[in-house]
């Protein structure tokens, strides 16, 4: 199957959690991370998030700096990455930063929970949606999408549910994990990877690619390529 190569990057506490038990998109990176984040975000052709980051955090994933719009613009790219959504119901805000920030295309994939005003909406300020008779977005047909739309390198940011799945079908290559030296605890903290889990034979295998202290915090950036991908 042509598709782009994909990676996750993800900044959690040292006892695994992407927020805390009120998932409100607590802070995690620390400065020196983010700007990793940023200059990731730049290098790829688009950057993909979950229905729960986006509704409920509604991210504009733009690259932000002059530096690194003007290093894309160089390079005959677009000012920012294409910007990618899956969700079940889109009841994404066509005012909201994931919809007008930046000079960027944008692409929802969705389901027939999707009403179909709400689609056209959304198609008015400018997305690009694609609706699934199926319960659930097919992530194979959306990268290939992404992938016919010149998408060679795509980025994950969540959230946990995104995650699992595309682990789940092997169509991750690489993961970015930023550590920072905080604990959130709480059985409901969201994790890297939710979903139903994966058996011991099915566990997603990975290979340590690099690690290093990020900052003087203490946090530590780890880089895996996963082994058993399609």
């Amino acid at each position: 199957m042509a598709r782009p190569f994909i990676f996750i990057n993800s900044a959690m506490t040292a006892d695994g959690k992407l927020d805390t038990f009120r998932k409100k998109g607590a802070r995690i990176s620390s400065s020196t991370d983010k700007q990793r984040v940023l200059t990731l975000r730049a290098e790829a052709d688009a950057v993909m998030v979950g229905g729960h980051t986006l509704l409920n955090e509604d991210p504009d994933l733009t690259v932000k700096t002059d530096q690194l719009k003007r290093k894309r613009l160089a390079a005959g790219l677009s000012e920012n990455p294409i910007k990618a959504g899956v969700v079940t119901s889109a009841d994404v805000d066509p005012a909201g930063k994931f919809m007008t920030s930046g000079a960027a295309e944008k692409y929802i994939f969705t389901t027939t929970k999707t009403s179909l005003e709400q689609a056209e909406k959304l198609r008015m300020a400018g997305a690009k949606v694609f609706i699934d008779e199926e319960p659930q977005v097919d992530l194979y047909h959306a990268v290939q999408i992404l992938y016919s739309a010149g998408v060679r390198r795509l980025m994950v940011e969540g959230g946990g549910s995104l995650n699992s799945e595309l682990l789940r079908l092997g169509l991750v290559d690489e993961i970015y994990f930023y550590i920072a030296p905080i604990i959130f605890g709480g059985q409901l903290s969201p994790t890297l990877v939710n979903g139903p889990g994966f058996e011991i034979e099915e566990a997603i295998k990975l290979e340590l690619m690099d690690i290093q202290t990020l900052d003087e915090q203490g946090g530590i950036l780890i880089r895996y390529r996963v082994i058993n991908n399609n």
